[in-house]
């Protein structure tokens, strides 16, 4: 595709494009955004992608990746505001919000459907559920462990049928933004380097000017060393941040068992089949049932182990009394004393002295009788895998692993909760910005699989905003100054790392310390002393390299250089939100535990009491803590109060008048 014009700044001719709107991303929330646009008639439309294929809906999943919608089988109720309570529930996600995603779960739904989404149903068409994490009723559905797959796979079908372009190779490195006396600052487009021509020796920097900016870029899976994230996820918070977006619920992530050499999520069956957990040291040697250590039974062991199929996120309440996530510590506790740990489907749990030996008949009640209803009382985990779920197997062969192998896992960074603040047609506070997918914080503590509707939901919701009050096109005259200054300064940022010196610190460097820092202090185990002196850290770390710059191994690590900028961005807004939290009295809620000496709550093992922290502050499930970055790397942090569901009691002529009117895409 050729482009419409090229800007010259400091030296360099740019590229430049200009479209009706933009998606950044290419997972499955913004093709179904692309979708969605094409379909309302907005076609001058383009996706650019940093690698298409490579992102967290292409090549994440579970052993049954599940699909959050309102129930359509049998006679058991629901409806749009029911499923909105459940939402909300867990607090920290506005009402009004959580009723859109209701109100539009079932069109996303069956548009998946009509795409070629393998959701099954039975034989009268009934699409039948079942109960997730915090789902009071059998909302989820699933294709198979593959199903964010099917999602992005068959909406690329439909995107590239429709001829919308996209641009793959290409990493955005800056929102662009123009701002005057007569008017608030909004975004225009954004400025990525095309990584083809950066290898041929150019600098590589393309603008794309649309007056409507789709940010659908995930979550930020490289701040964490322990991250089940495809590598090199690293969202766009930071690009948001820089430019003056506001985000939310930044606290709020999850967290779960995962495998590491293949990175996939270790849920559902995967731990109903009840393997067999083991750690070593460095070299392989000094195998231990570490488990063994912290309960007083096998059946007690065992019965958790099956528990984390249901419960797999960990979760601050399933501490107490014996809990599953009491496996979760146990793991993380093996590998923060340097050891490796495993699960074995080879094998059973090992009993140790004092223990008696596995058997399936001594499991609670609903572990056992759910393992007999499904046949699954073979002799081995791997057995009883394969006859409850080959597909979970299949996956993992399909990537060379063999399950019949120790399979080397950790407690790893798996979803974030928070993101970009957006309102109820998923704009940002920037006019002509939108956030959509994991990048958007619309959750606090949210059901199972409610993340895959609420992308969906979101790029159905923007798309319908932009057809009908998006501007149709950039004043490119009017904005190609401002565009060009800020490409000079994107140009001077480059050559600042090209020319970097030795006392500059390496690329890899600076994303090792940045990783390493937010799995130690800003994971499922936080303090505020951590917290603060993370915090600081990150602080220093990023006034580092924006003074020296990084010191590149060869010219392509310019664009990890850049995402590094953006990470220690999105990292200290993180952490100063963790620190708010806490610093408010927040407790141990979701995803992670407040550590506190003088806590009210402690893990009970078999050791003995652990890990006094405190226990969740149930009075800030009705705030929203919101981060937007300031001068000096010091955020700007504000309390919003939680808006409830909305009364909709709507009449049917007024409504109908509106719309023709179009006032119902007005504030």
């Amino acid at each position: 595709m050729q482009p419409v014009r090229t800007i010259e700044a400091a030296g360099v001719r740019i590229r430049a494009y200009e479209f009706s709107a933009l998606i950044v991303g290419s997972g499955a929330a913004g093709l179904n955004c692309a979708e969605c646009l094409h379909d309302l008639g907005v076609t001058d439309i383009a996706v650019v992608t940093t690698k298409l294929g490579a992102g967290t809906s292409a090549n994440s999943g579970s052993d049954k990746q599940t699909y959050y919608k309102m129930g359509v089988f049998g006679d058991v109720a629901d409806s749009p505001m029911e499923f909105a309570r459940s939402l909300t529930d867990g607090g920290m996600c506005h009402g009004d919000i959580a009723y859109c995603e209701a109100l539009a779960s079932l069109p996303a739904f069956f548009h998946l459907v009509r795409n070629g989404v393998q959701f099954p149903h039975n034989r009268y068409g009934a699409y039948v559920g079942y109960k997730t994490d915090h789902d009071p009723r059998q909302r989820a559905t699933s294709a198979g462990p593959r199903t964010s797959m099917q999602m992005v796979d068959c909406s690329l079908r439909r995107v590239r049928a429709n001829g919308t372009p996209v641009f793959d190779g290409f990493e955005v490195v800056r929102l662009l933004t123009a701002d005057d006396a007569a008017s608030p600052r909004r975004v225009v487009g954004a400025l990525a380097i095309d990584r083809a021509a950066l290898a041929r020796g150019q600098h590589g920097l393309v603008a794309f000017l649309t007056p409507n900016t789709i940010l659908a870029t995930g979550g930020p899976g490289e701040l964490y060393e322990a991250s089940v994230y495809p590598p090199g996820q690293v969202g766009s918070h930071g690009l948001a941040l820089q430019v003056g977006c506001r985000a939310s619920n930044l606290t709020e992530s999850q967290f779960g068992l995962a495998s590491t050499g293949f990175r996939w999520n270790l849920s559902g069956t995967y731990q109903q089949v009840i393997g067999c957990y083991f750690s070593t040291d460095q070299s392989g040697g000094d195998q231990r049932f570490f488990l063994n250590d912290y309960f007083h039974t096998m059946r007690q062991q065992a019965t958790n182990i099956f528990l984390k199929g249901y419960q797999w996120p960990f979760h601050a309440e399933r501490l107490q009394g014996y809990g599953s996530s009491v496996v979760d510590i146990a793991v993380h506790n093996e590998i923060g004393r340097g050891r490796r740990v495993y699960m074995d489907l080879s094998r059973n749990p090992v009993h140790t002295e004092g223990l008696a030996p596995f058997a399936l008949e001594d499991l609670e009640p609903e572990a056992r009788e759910y393992l007999a209803r499904s046949g699954a009382v073979q002799h081995t985990p791997y057995e009883r895998l394969r006859h409850m779920n080959p597909l979970a197997i299949e996956i993992y062969t399909d990537n060379g692993v063999d399950l019949r192998e120790p399979l080397q896992v950790a407690v790893c960074a798996q979803h974030c909760n928070g993101g970009l603040t957006v309102d109820i047609w998923w704009r940002t506070n920037l006019p002509g910005l939108f956030a959509i997918g994991e990048v958007a914080g619309t959750h606090g503590v949210r059901p199972g699989g409610s993340a895959l509707n609420s992308g969906q939901v979101g790029g159905m919701r923007a798309a319908q905003y932009i057809a009908r009050r998006g501007a149709p096109t950039v004043d490119a005259n009017r904005w190609d100054k401002r565009v060009a200054d800020q490409a000079a300064r994107e140009v001077a940022r480059i050559q600042a790392h090209l020319d970097a010196g030795n006392d500059a610190p390496k690329v890899g460097r600076v994303r090792h310390e940045l990783q390493a820092r937010m799995s130690r202090y800003g994971g499922l185990l936080r303090s505020r002393e951590g917290v603060e002196r993370a915090l600081q850290q990150a602080r220093d770390q990023a006034r580092t390299i924006a003074a020296l710059g990084q010191r590149l191994g060869s010219r392509e690590e310019i664009v990890p250089a850049i995402q590094n900028e953006h990470l220690c961005r999105t990292q200290v807004a993180f952490l100063a939100a963790m620190k708010a939290l806490i610093e408010r009295g927040g407790g141990s809620r979701g995803g992670y535990v407040v550590l506190d000496d003088q806590g009210d709550r402690v893990v009970e093992t078999k050791q003995g009491p652990q890990m006094p922290h405190r226990s969740e502050n149930l009075a800030m499930r009705r705030e929203v803590i919101e981060v937007q970055a300031g001068e000096d790397e010091h955020p700007r942090i504000t309390v919003t109060a939680v808006r409830g569901l909305p009364e909709d009691d709507a009449w049917y002529e007024n409504t109908w008048r509106e719309w023709r009117e179009g006032s119902v895409f007005e504030d």
